[in-house]
């Protein structure tokens, strides 16, 4: 299904409420909109298959944008709105964008990639426009709400790390399929999480995530209304729930830990009674929040492990999890093997690389090696996100390690290999290494150890080359994406050959946490 199957049979069904307004967005208003934008974007000459990118904040006519682009059977890039110019402007030009979307609450970096993305023929902004960018909403109002003629479903290609840590597009390919083709995810939150017309969707994370994007869109295609907060606070997602009855969220386990930190008079004031399904993903969760939060709201609690890729989908429910803690499930769609480095089978409870084998095929665009390497080495047609894990004798997974040092902090990837990249061009860094350590609230929070090329002589003195690297990181990286700290060592552990040992670094912020992730 999409938006305008559903306005035909419920034209004034509630598609999207924005938290903080309380705007309402009807499935007619959506599915008007989202003509009028793919009828824009056809004149300008965008055909099924080219490419649009996007760089926009929560906004109330995101999923206008968004299906407007998947009326139109384009590859859509949902950029972060938090990347800086030259990360933006990198994403722009990979994917090979003709359009980009954004908004006036980009502008100054709206203007700056401007003149760095040749390729570009629309540039559109929403709430306003400056110079090299037409007004959204006069653009689109000007346009026919009629349906394009033989509509194909569009796809998203969601950026990852590459290996040479520039992101790279997870490229799914478009299926050419007609539109409202029905998708496997739509069929799994439907049968596992049973999300339908009546069900209420809170969704309290940035869109441009492949998880909030995707699941939200579906909640579309199954009739069902989206509830979008543009930032996330614990008390007013509670409050939320009991506004709107909510039945259905997805969470990280960060959001998780912030609620049950609340004075429990707060936390408990709201009645969360009406949740039928809380799911969770994309970080490791403590074994004992998962189960306060178990007991708080009831078995409602849902985990799966997935990725943007899209070649496996492992599944447990609340009562699984009690059974098996610390499992993130059992595979639904794809079968699970553990191999080692040479891709032999490993025995049940050996930690291995987790390999899926599925029909799904996916590359990283541009990055032929980044896909080699998530093939399996004898060429069974398996593909591995880069995880490790073991199966116990009841087929359920449980993760052990994380694909290279990629960092998830409060459920977001950071690729350690873009800061380093950055920090070793300082005069004053010899050598660098970045990996996750623990943090309580967040899961990983971002830290570095530095060679530095003269070692600081006091606490002052280590504290102000701190202070100076770190501003040298966030200058050309999201400030997420930096560490959040800076230890100094007179050399790092490589071998001979050059291989820095970043794991006996890693080992020994880890070794006291109780928890290998």
């Amino acid at each position: 299904m999409f938006p305008g199957a559903i306005a035909a049979d419920a034209p004034n069904r509630p598609a999207v409420i924005m938290a903080s307004t309380g705007q309402t967005i009807t499935f007619k208003e959506l599915d008007e909109g989202a003509n009028r934008l793919s009828q824009v974007l056809r004149s300008a000459g965008l055909n099924p298959g080219d490419h649009i990118a996007f760089c926009i904040e929560n906004h109330p006519r995101y999923f206008e944008i968004l299906w407007g682009c998947h009326y139109a059977g384009l590859i859509y890039t949902a950029c972060s709105s938090r990347l800086t110019t030259d990360e933006l402007n990198y994403i722009i030009n990979d994917c090979g964008a003709k359009a980009f979307i954004t908004s006036k609450h980009k502008a100054d970096q709206a203007a700056e990639v401007a003149n760095t993305t040749p390729n570009i023929t629309l540039r559109l902004m929403l709430d306003g426009k400056i110079s090299g960018y037409d007004s959204y909403e006069d653009t689109v109002s000007k346009a026919p709400a009629t349906e394009l003629s033989n509509r194909v479903d569009g796809v998203d290609m969601l950026y990852s790390s590459g290996t040479t840590g520039r992101p790279k597009g997870i490229k799914l390919g478009l299926a050419m399929t007609p539109l409202g083709t029905p998708s496997s995810l739509s069929g799994l939150c439907s049968m596992l999480f049973a999300i339908d017309k009546d069900s209420m969707y809170l969704s309290p994370a940035p869109l441009y995530h492949a998880a909030p994007l995707r699941f939200t869109m579906t909640t579309h295609r199954l009739g069902g209304t989206a509830i979008i907060m543009e930032h996330f606070d614990a008390e007013e997602y509670l409050k939320l729930i009991a506004k709107y009855k909510v039945t259905h969220s997805q969470l990280v386990p960060t959001m998780f830990v912030r609620m049950l930190k609340l004075d429990e008079k707060t936390r408990l004031q709201f009645d969360t009674s009406s949740l039928k399904c809380a799911i969770h993903a994309a970080a490791p969760c403590p074994i004992e929040v998962k189960k306060k939060m178990i007991d708080w709201w009831g078995p409602v609690i849902h985990e799966y492990y997935a990725g943007s890729e899209g070649n496996g989908f492992v599944y447990c429910n609340s009562d699984q999890w009690l059974a098996h803690p610390g499992t993130v499930g059992v595979a639904l769609n794809a079968t699970v093997h553990i191999c080692d480095e040479d891709g032999k089978e490993l025995p049940l409870n050996e930690s291995g690389t987790v390999y899926f084998e599925s029909n799904v095929n996916f590359e990283y665009h541009n990055d032929p090696e980044k896909t080699k390497s998530s093939r399996d080495p004898l060429g069974r047609g398996w593909t591995t996100l880069g995880d490790v894990g073991y199966l116990d004798k009841d087929n359920f997974l449980y993760l052990t390690d994380r694909k290279a040092f990629m960092i998830i902090s409060g459920g977001v990837n950071i690729y350690p290999q873009e800061s380093e990249n950055i920090l070793i061009n300082h005069p004053k860094v010899v050598d660098v290494a970045v990996f996750g350590v623990p943090n309580e609230e967040f899961g990983e929070e971002v830290k570095a150890v530095v060679q530095p090329v003269t070692m600081p002589k006091n606490s002052q003195e280590a504290l102000e080359l701190e202070t100076e690297l770190k501003a040298f990181c966030r200058a050309s990286l999201a400030d997420l994406k930096c560490p959040r700290s800076i230890d100094f060592r007179p050399e790092l552990p490589r071998h001979p050959t050059g291989k820095l040992y970043k794991r006996l670094l890693k080992d020994e912020y880890w070794k006291n946490a109780g928890r290998a992730i």
